[in-house]
């Protein structure tokens, strides 16, 4: 009800011919939003990790072609799909990207489709579960190419479809992902004017969507620290230097960067998450390891936490007469949505769902390599809503994360809504 409330609000600036339309795409979502449950379904039974999603991506293959693409080319970055879609009427190219991958989490939840697939993963046997939602944003693109195409002689230009793996992260040594799907030219032929993306939100209910305007998700950085000092008997600690008092000295001391270095206003996480170090109770070990990230939205500040990270442990192993190594690798960038694109594109969300339902959200301190892709060409990355009302979810990367199937028809509707205004309005 409260969709087409908004658009009866709206229909004094929508043209008739828009309005006609938006209704051919709700029918055309009515219809297949059912068999693209039922690929959800599927893709989420047998989901697979970075770089290895073969069965994902010859399911993904198939069905492009068996909705007449004019190209779909397979082996991208390793299992990436890339089809292209050609409308009936000139016009500009668009993108839209979905991620392929699941990640090693032995799935807890009553779903009667869920995952019991198992594989090595670094060198340990592991359940493996989409357990961040992406067999929902693939479902959701599907429906978007079996909409379009069935709209195609209408349709005011060029749709890229990007199937991506390895979001969550190729397998040590190999490479993957947005990064490399970039390098390879996959936004060059054809060259589109914007990308659009969402990924499932598990606490904002069916029905929902998200955005936030500007930087949206963090920056996501790695680093490795090694502390050393000389060993002894833990009953002897004057004839060591010891690299624990160091390392927790450290830890304490890494903290003040965002509370005494950072602006109060400027959001930003230094997590330590492992330290590791030592082989027995009563012996002080010669090292201590070290290794966390930091999140940010400005290389400003990723500038700051590296130098600052460097002054500290220089200061803290110093004073304790050891030596310290630092290594700071800057990881997935901040995805940024462009201001003047999500401005544009907010109100085809409300015209597709209803005002209520698109809010503005805070940025969030997780991490997405879509920003290879916004780094190049505008893009606009949204949340959907996947909590079944009145259920309950854990939240992404855990056993328990449950999206809601009720969340696809959203999906599609949302992205179609979308990808339709944006050839409309920049044809004309």
């Amino acid at each position: 009800m409260p969709r087409f409330a908004s658009v009866l609000v709206t229909l004094v600036i929508i043209p008739v011919t828009a309005f006609a339309q938006y209704a051919q795409i709700d029918r055309a979502v009515q219809q297949v939003t059912p068999r693209m449950v039922e690929i959800r379904h599927h893709l989420h039974q047998f989901p697979e990790l970075g770089n290895r999603e073969f069965e994902t991506a010859k399911l993904i293959a198939e069905q492009l072609r068996s909705l007449g693409f004019d190209e779909v080319r397979t082996g991208v970055a390793h299992t990436g799909v890339v089809g292209i879609l050609r409308g009936g009427r000139p016009g500009p190219v668009v993108a839209v990207r979905a991620d392929m991958d699941a990640l090693p989490v032995t799935e807890n939840t009553p779903f009667p489709y869920k995952s019991t697939q198992r594989t090595t993963y670094l060198g340990q046997d592991v359940g493996v579960s989409h357990a961040c939602g992406h067999d929902i944003h693939m479902a959701v693109q599907l429906g978007l190419a079996a909409v379009l195409a069935s709209l195609r002689d209408e349709l005011p230009g060029t749709v890229l479809f990007i199937f991506q793996p390895a979001e969550e992260g190729p397998p040590p040594g190999e490479r993957g992902g947005a990064e490399l799907m970039v390098e390879l030219g996959v936004l060059e032929s054809p060259r589109p004017a914007a990308i659009f993306g969402l990924h499932t939100f598990w606490n904002m209910e069916v029905g929902q969507v998200g955005y936030t305007p500007g930087p949206a998700l963090a920056a996501a950085d790695h680093f490795w620290i090694t502390i050393k000092g000389t060993g002894a008997h833990g009953a002897s600690p004057d004839l060591a230097v010891d690299p624990i008092v160091m390392a927790a000295q450290a830890v304490t001391a890494l903290q003040t960067i965002r509370s005494r270095n950072m602006s109060p206003m400027e959001p930003g996480v230094v997590t330590v998450g492992l330290l590791q170090g030592g082989t027995r109770f009563n012996i002080i070990p010669d090292e201590m390891r070290m290794e966390g990230t930091v999140r940010s939205y400005s290389a400003d500040v990723q500038d700051l936490v590296e130098r600052r990270m460097h002054e500290i442990l220089a200061g803290v192993t110093s004073a304790g007469g050891g030596t310290y190594e630092l290594t700071y690798d800057r990881g997935i960038p901040v995805t940024v949505n462009d201001v003047a694109l999500t401005e544009r594109m907010v109100p085809s969300l409300e015209r597709a769902l209803g005002t209520d339902n698109v809010v503005r959200i805070q940025p969030a301190t997780v991490a997405e390599d879509f920003s290879y892709f916004a780094n190049v060409i505008p893009g606009l990355y949204f949340r959907l809503g996947t909590l079944a009302p009145g259920g309950s979810s854990g939240n992404h990367h855990t056993p328990t994360f449950q999206a809601d199937d009720g969340a696809i028809a959203v999906g599609i509707t949302s992205m179609s809504y979308l990808v339709w205004d944006f050839l409309s309005a920049t044809r004309n």
